[in-house]
């Protein structure tokens, strides 16, 4: 059965976030002293949403309190506090340094028939207000973010949502992404998978994708094949 579906990850595959990333991580960890990541450290991280972030910095360095904000450390946990500080810094600087990979557009034009959804770990109401502020919301029916269902990648969840809400089968859907989490929600959803070897993530962890291409434009040729 041909594809009508395309679900397309967002950080490192449709969009070079990291920089932006990286400053609403360093505005958040400054008060406890722990060392600024700079944008390489932050794409190994990233991927498992917010809070998972947060406690893979907080794994890197044991922190003992804060003398910026002792009484609030006291009374709740320091990820927590962690959190709240990137959300409030990134939602205000979401696209400061943010930008399209190169050919995106163009692709997602060319795509204009197919439905297309986006499945990010990143919050829902972020992604849609990045992809709007990008000026590609409109080519998508069905943002997925990792609040939107129980479970976010690697589980299955965000694409079954998908296949449901969009009323397509699995035979007929491909998943696109630059991270194995990617890779595994789709084998596990039983849909077709494309990993991207220009993101985030090396290509070896990526060898369980059924294709590999090293651009956006490849998508082209390669849709025709499944």
């Amino acid at each position: 059965m041909a594809i009508n579906l395309i679900l397309f990850d967002l950080d490192g595959t449709l969009v070079d976030t990291c920089v932006d990333i990286t400053n609403a991580i360093n505005y958040a960890i400054e008060p406890f002293d722990i060392k600024p990541l700079t944008p390489k450290e932050t794409i190994n991280l990233v991927g498992e949403g917010i809070t998972r972030l947060m406690e893979k910095i907080l794994e890197r360095k044991e922190i003992y309190g804060s003398t910026v904000f002792p009484e609030i450390v006291s009374q709740q946990p320091i990820r927590d506090i962690l959190v709240n500080r990137f959300l409030d810094y990134y939602s205000k600087h979401l696209t400061d340094n943010t930008t399209l990979y190169p050919g995106v557009r163009e692709v997602l034009e060319y795509f204009k028939d197919f439905k297309k959804a986006v499945i990010s770990n990143k919050r829902e109401i972020l992604s849609v207000r990045l992809l709007k502020e990008l000026g590609i919301l409109q080519y998508f029916d069905l943002v997925v973010g990792s609040d939107t269902t129980p479970e976010r990648k690697p589980s299955p969840l965000p694409i079954l949502y998908a296949l449901s809400k969009l009323a397509v089968d699995n035979t007929s859907a491909v998943i696109v992404g630059d991270s194995s989490f990617d890779i595994m929600a789709g084998r596990k959803a039983n849909i077709k998978t494309i990993g991207v070897t220009y993101g985030y993530r090396p290509a070896e962890s990526l060898k369980d994708a059924d294709f590999l291409i090293a651009s956006i434009e490849e998508l082209k040729n390669v849709i025709t094949l499944l």
